[in-house]
């Protein structure tokens, strides 16, 4: 179906916003002592240890449970399989959001307008979310919709919250990198190459929790400013 729909937003319409983010983002983290590059060839993958403590990965653990409900993708539902975890949007209003989110706002150097909620999201056994993009495909049932409400997704930002008994890596498929979870890690990784193009070497997956339970939180960053 992709390039079958028509729009109004050209496919990289985004790109020199992207390019020009990338490279502010990229210069801040190179300059941030605590930021891991992780070897990854053709995409720019981050770490970050300890970037939240126990207790605040407990508040957003009980936070996550409070408002979790089935996952879907778009179009997709909870019943086809392809994400079968638990998810939902935070608080943005909550003090204890609110700080957590300017952190990582504070980190990227991002414009805190261009980023989305936080998303809280739940794996318990056999709970998987099959491989795929976190930026918009052009020539989708949505694509219209996103590109009118901020536009592509530049950064996503990724925190593990909790020890996992058995299995519910971050597997980057392209890469043949799988990140176990350990609480207060975060992930960061651009959705574009350099040049500001969507780049296909971020597909990702998270592989089925095999015991225990799965808690992270997802930040996503717009090119423009999301609404």
């Amino acid at each position: 179906m992709t390039g079958e729909t028509k729009s109004k937003y050209p496919p990289n319409m985004d790109q020199p916003l992207l390019r020009r983010l990338g490279q502010q983002v990229r210069e801040r983290l190179a300059a941030n002592p605590a930021v891991y590059q992780v070897p990854a060839e053709g995409v720019e993958l981050y770490a970050v240890g300890d970037f939240m403590t126990p207790a605040e990965c407990a508040k957003m653990i009980e936070l996550i449970d409070a408002t979790a409900r089935p996952s879907i993708v778009f179009d997709l539902d909870y019943s086809s399989g392809y994400r079968t975890s638990y998810s939902g949007d935070l608080d943005p209003h909550d003090p204890f959001v609110r700080k957590i989110s300017r952190r990582v706002d504070d980190l990227l150097g991002a414009d805190p307008s261009f980023g989305e909620s936080i998303q809280g999201q739940r794996y318990m056994p056999g709970q998987e979310f099959q491989p795929h993009h976190d930026w918009f495909h052009p020539g989708t049932s949505y694509w219209d919709f996103e590109m009118g409400r901020g536009g592509q997704r530049s950064f996503t930002t990724m925190a593990f919250l909790n020890d996992v008994e058995a299995g519910g890596s971050t597997e980057f498929t392209e890469l043949g990198i799988a990140l176990e979870p350990k609480p207060g890690v975060l992930l960061i990784w651009n959705n574009a190459d350099p040049d500001g193009i969507p780049n296909t070497r971020t597909m990702h997956a998270g592989r089925p929790v095999q015991q225990g339970a799965k808690y992270i939180f997802t930040k996503w960053y717009r090119a423009r400013e999301w609404r």
